[in-house]
């Protein structure tokens, strides 16, 4: 909550054609395309104001979509200058969370004889409930005085951080803000700091936040050191039948340099332990869960790893994800000596290098057999070198205890990556290069929503088996994951080269808003499609080159189970309804080829938990 309400800390322009607030866009009453959806009234001519003033107040013509309500002060000099607003929301918007908005626009003659922002205050109500129930109210008030105009600008002023903190500005004393403030601040708004202050020292407060922690994040605090996560606690699959987990990691409390994490496992069907440990030192003095991170780690992990299947923001051992649809008896069991440095600046760029040997069995249905002779392989031994860029300008995220989870915003994501194998180096029986490149970015749309859009590519230079190929993100949870094909089975399409583009739209409810009953429900209509191309060059294609490559993967009947994609792409599409109880996302997924493939399925329900504005 407290990284959406961050976005509180942006100038509103009510001359932008769209206002973002709460990670929405909301139509200005004042774009172009305003009439289309607000409704205006001028209710009052004010003379005794210099000049005089027209008040004109406008509403949404339908109450559920991203519009704003209230009443803007027009000029009558001729320049139609707005020089007062004061808008917000009205309840029956589709807007999660918030229970009151409230925005005030105070504009000044500048000597130029223009009108410039003078003072801006926003208040916003937050609660689970939209009527009663606990929450918390914020306000931001920012008030401007001396603009210059017509004077040149040295690009000198455009270098460094995007934010300056002069150097002694946190110890200045309270009389000092009290005498250099443009605006004052009620003496029972000072209050509520002291209050904070009290209530966080409080044990039975301090309890509850331990507790709530335990919850949502699944780590218990024992002050240097904290146990969890509570999701990996117990999960199941078909290689290693029943599994037990229990590990965690330190805290700052140990040390600010110094951080360890560790885990132990064990499957009662295999009978086998797995385990994990870490070492992490951060050079710049501050926790490697906060930005910006500047660190090294050392690392060894013992575990199991299903082929294809990349996660966000949740464990692979996690207790939900155990539930998967159709065959899934492929596994690798994995050994893992990594050594990462990461690196990043305050402008969201970042960087990391880093060293991986990896050695992989396959186990349960999976096996590896020389494209020649037909020899049952036990064991593959790679050694990588890697090096990873990633720039994401004006970035906001919020850190969990996992995961830094970013609130998308209209700028692009660019991620690089390279990786060289080296064959004779620690063990490697390989050399190739492979590279990867995606661009994340949202499309805001206005009135109809927004669309995340993902474009990325890989090549793999060398001669390879499959294993090291690219194994495109397959998903047989009933989990609907954003970055993976939801109908797309574990390990079916291998490609050493590949282009794809995920779109995924939210209309926020532009349609089911103006269907009388339904739009109380405060749905949102969401669809998606998905595709990627690639495919196998000669030497790489099992069919076509045995030399040096392993088989490709087949089921115990000898059908064949893995795929290149030098036919068609391969392409998937969804219709869904979000914000169903404010949290939960559910999808009907249509697969649209390579339906003769077997243990395939055309059709699919999948869901997704959320939290949003």
């Amino acid at each position: 909550m407290k990284a959406y309400f961050d976005r509180m800390y942006q100038n509103i322009n009510i001359y932008d054609n769209n206002i973002s607030v709460m990670s929405n866009e909301f139509l200005s009453p004042i774009a172009n395309s305003a009439p289309t959806f607000y409704k205006f009234f001028i209710t009052d001519t004010l003379k005794n104001m210099t000049p005089n003033v027209i008040e004109l107040s406008f509403t949404p013509r339908t109450k559920g979509d991203m519009l704003f309500e209230g009443k803007i002060y027009i000029t009558m000099d001729g320049n139609y200058a707005v020089q007062k607003a004061a808008f917000g929301v009205n309840k029956n918007i589709n807007l999660n969370f918030v229970r009151g908005l409230e925005i005030a626009l105070d504009f000044e003659k500048n000597t130029d004889g223009r009108y410039y922002l003078s003072k801006s205050n926003l208040i916003a109500d937050f609660g689970i409930s939209k009527n009663k129930g606990m929450g918390f109210t914020g306000e931001r008030s920012v008030s401007y005085d001396q603009y210059k105009t017509n004077v040149e600008i040295p690009d000198t002023v455009f270098s460094g951080k995007k934010l300056e903190v002069l150097e002694g500005a946190k110890q200045r004393t309270n009389d000092f803000w009290a005498q250099n403030r443009l605006d004052s601040i009620p003496q029972q708004q000072l209050k509520i700091y002291s209050n904070i202050d009290t209530l966080q020292k409080l044990p039975s407060f301090r309890r509850t936040v331990k507790l709530v922690t335990f919850v949502f994040a699944g780590y218990w605090d024992f002050g240097p050191y904290e146990v969890g996560p509570t999701n990996t606690f117990y999960s199941f699959n078909n290689v290693e039948g029943f599994r037990l987990r229990l590990g965690g990691r330190s805290t700052p409390a140990l040390s600010k340099r110094f951080y360890f994490e560790n885990y132990a496992a064990y499957g009662f069907k295999d009978e086998k332990w797995k385990f994990f440990l870490s070492g992490t030192y951060s050079l710049n003095n501050k926790s490697i869960y906060k930005f910006p991170q500047n660190y090294i780690r050392a690392s060894f992990q013992r575990d199991t790893k299903i082929p294809g299947q990349e996660l966000q923001f949740v464990q692979e051992d996690n207790f939900l994800l155990s539930f998967k649809r159709g065959v899934n008896d492929m596994l690798l069991y994995n050994d893992f000596y990594r050594l990462d440095y990461v690196k990043e600046f305050e402008n969201r760029f970042s960087y990391n290098v880093g060293f991986k040997k990896w050695s992989q069995t396959p186990a349960g249905g999976l096996f590896y057999n020389d494209a020649s002779s037909n020899s049952f392989i036990n064991r593959l031994t790679t050694t990588e070198l890697s090096v990873g860029f990633r720039y994401a300008k004006n970035e906001k995220f919020y850190q969990g205890k996992i995961y830094r989870i970013p609130i998308i915003d209209r700028y692009p994501i660019y991620n690089l990556k390279y990786t060289a194998g080296i064959k004779g180096f620690f063990g490697g029986e390989y050399n190739y290069h492979n590279i990867m490149a995606s661009v994340d970015k949202r499309f805001y749309l206005s009135q109809l929503g927004f669309s995340d859009v993902r474009v990325e590519g890989g090549y793999i230079a060398g001669k390879v088996p499959f294993p090291l190929l690219s194994v495109h993100r397959a998903n047989q949870t009933y989990a609907y994951q954003l970055n993976s094909y939801n109908l797309m089975n574990f390990l079916e399409f291998v490609s050493d080269r590949y282009a794809a583009i995920n779109i995924d739209h939210n209309f926020n409810g532009f349609f089911l808003n103006k269907i009388p009953l339904l739009s109380k429900l405060k749905l949102r209509e969401i669809v998606s499609f998905k595709a990627i191309y690639g495919g196998l060059r000669d030497e790489n294609n099992p069919e076509k080159n045995n030399d040096g490559i392993y088989k490709l993967p087949s089921y115990e009947n000898g059908t064949q189970r893995t795929y290149s994609l030098n036919k068609e792409p391969y392409m998937e599409g969804s219709v869904g309804l979000g914000n169903i109880f404010k949290v939960l996302r559910v999808d009907l997924v249509k697969r649209f080829n390579y339906l003769d493939h077997p243990e395939v399925a055309e059709w699919g329900i999948r869901a997704r938990v959320k939290l949003d504005f």
